[in-house]
């Protein structure tokens, strides 16, 4: 059954569809990366602002983060608890470096930028202005009925590098809410449109190593040797090569130290210190940034011990000292049925997305362009179909050992440890292909940005984001069956026995030299010039 509130919301977003789709493609376009979210974050404390929403920008001292507060004027109202109740939603909004995709049926660059910039591949964008429609239909609903209640929206930063949640759950950004709706686009099966279950995403650590060659003298010929007067004398190998050592042994990670099964894995990347020489000297900074997703603490404590030792080591032999900086550290998540109900019934409400014949023309010629046969039925058929949350869990739990509980990862698990959390999921468009053949990456990342192929997914979030917060704040007994669920994993609420606490105990990793754009005298371009 459907209110007469969550039937003012779907009006709502049906009648604001176009907004919907001029932003999705604002932020799509903008195609900011990690920590320097600058225009996207902006964006959005503007329009909340404007919507009379309270904003905290620069959140938990990140600048790109914000948290934003609206409470209706029934909300002296309280039910069972002593208080109105209160729903957190959020955005994500950063892209990823090398992926700049144009929304168009070609693989093109956006305009004036080369495909080194950043581009979303998720698409954050979508995932963001999804929950954007969905809280804005909320509260345009609570106004109309006069239902008490607060809406928090927090903007979420980093999220490739695990970045802003794990931050804002230390700082107590999630304390305190009676319900948190994560939305995320997907096309991975079998959980193309339905709600996590019990196998929730699980921990990830990511670190930089940097390595720092300050005392070249006293490496090769002893203590206070005398810096070589020749260009072809001995000298220390410098933070370069302790970075290239780093990288190579612990590479036999991904070999021997953990099965290859249950969604793990280690990954890294190399930072640029901005050293522009090629002389005869040492370098004296390089930085390789790690990340780690694993199914628990434990597993990611023991990768970390043995790339700790690899660094040591490394820096030992090329005549550097190492220091070791977080950027993330995140706990696995915590299911909670009463909640995945609520929202699988908001979904069913609803009903999967649907592309029109426009959309299905544009992707038949995707399709042409990639190199694929065009096809009738360009999009895969699963991404039109609903599958229920235990029927999901079943597929997913094939492939897993049944001692697993958590796999891949995801930093919304931070926020289920601090209020019942449901963890939906909407197709995004994805393409069908003939057998051996893989769409190259630009075609996912157009079809993030293509109106007629991703507002679909972009309503149909909006529209399940909406009926869930609406069932939340109208139904006593749904926030309470949650709760209770919340009690009995944590083993007493935030603090229990079973309640594991923030990871975080480092400051937000803003400073360290992260790709983003740069206005020169040249104009406004990447950080990897376009080349052209």
């Amino acid at each position: 059954m459907v209110t007469s509130a969550q039937e003012t919301a779907l009006g709502f977003i049906d009648s604001h569809r176009g907004d919907l789709s001029s932003w999705t493609r604002t932020i799509f376009d903008f195609g900011e990366t990690a920590w320097r979210e600058y225009r996207s974050a902006e964006w959005y404390v503007t329009l909340l602002r404007r919507h009379g929403f309270d904003v905290e920008a620069g959140s938990a001292g990140m600048p790109t983060a914000f948290c934003a507060h609206w409470s209706s004027q029934g909300s002296n109202r309280t039910g069972t608890n002593g208080r109105a109740p209160i729903i957190g939603m959020y955005a994500e909004y950063d892209a990823v470096p090398g992926n700049c995709q144009d929304a168009a049926t070609v693989r093109r660059a956006r305009p004036g930028l080369s495909e080194h910039a950043g581009g979303h591949t998720d698409p954050h964008s979508g995932l963001g202005i999804s929950s954007l429609g969905g809280l804005l239909a909320t509260k345009a609903a609570m106004e109309r009925h006069g239902i008490p209640g607060t809406l928090r929206f927090t903007g979420e930063p980093a999220e490739k590098v695990r970045g802003s949640k794990p931050i804002h759950a230390a700082k107590g950004y999630y304390d305190g809410l009676d319900g948190m709706l994560s939305f995320h686009p997907f096309y991975m099966l079998p959980l193309c449109n339905t709600v996590r279950w019990d196998t929730h995403c699980g921990a990830a650590y990511s670190m930089i190593y940097r390595f720092v060659c300050d005392q070249p003298e006293k490496w090769g010929l002893g203590d206070g040797a005398p810096i070589p007067q020749s260009h072809s004398a001995v000298r220390a190998p410098g933070a370069n090569d302790a970075l290239m050592t780093m990288y190579m042994t612990s590479k036999a990670l991904r070999d021997s130290m953990l099965p290859h099964q249950g969604g793990w894995s280690i990954s890294e990347a190399i930072l640029t210190a901005g050293q522009a020489t090629a002389d005869n000297l040492p370098a004296a900074l390089a930085e390789i940034q790690y990340m780690i997703r694993v199914p628990t603490i434990a597993m990611a404590e023991q990768v970390t011990s043995v790339l700790d030792r690899n660094a040591e080591h490394a820096a030992a032999m090329t005549g550097c000292r190492v220091e070791r900086h977080w950027v993330s550290k995140s706990r696995p998540g915590l299911a909670n049925h009463a909640m995945a109900e609520v929202a699988w019934e908001a979904l069913q409400v609803v009903g999967p997305p649907r592309w029109d014949d426009a959309a299905k023309a544009i992707g038949r010629e995707i399709q042409v362009n990639a190199g694929a046969e065009a096809l009738d039925e360009p999009f895969i058929d699963e991404c039109e179909r609903l599958v229920s949350p235990r029927e999901a869990e079943a597929i997913l739990r094939r492939d897993l050992p049944p001692s697993q509980v958590n796999s891949t990862s995801d930093d919304y698990t931070d926020m289920s440890w601090h209020a019942p959390t449901a963890r939906i999921y909407v197709a995004r468009p994805a393409l069908k292909a003939p057998p051996g053949f893989a769409y190259p990456g630009w075609v996912m990342n157009a079809l993030g940005g293509i109106s007629e192929t991703i507002d679909p997914m972009v309503v149909c979030a909006s529209k399940t984001v909406a009926l869930t917060a609406l069932r939340l704040l109208e139904d006593e007994g749904a926030r309470q069956n949650a709760k209770v669920e919340f009690i009995e994993r944590t083993g007493g609420g935030i603090g229990g026995e079973k309640w594991i606490a923030p990871l975080c105990d480092y400051e937000p990793p803003i400073h360290f030299r992260w790709p983003e754009y740069v206005t020169t005298a040249r104009g406004h371009d990447w950080w990897i010039p376009r080349g052209d």
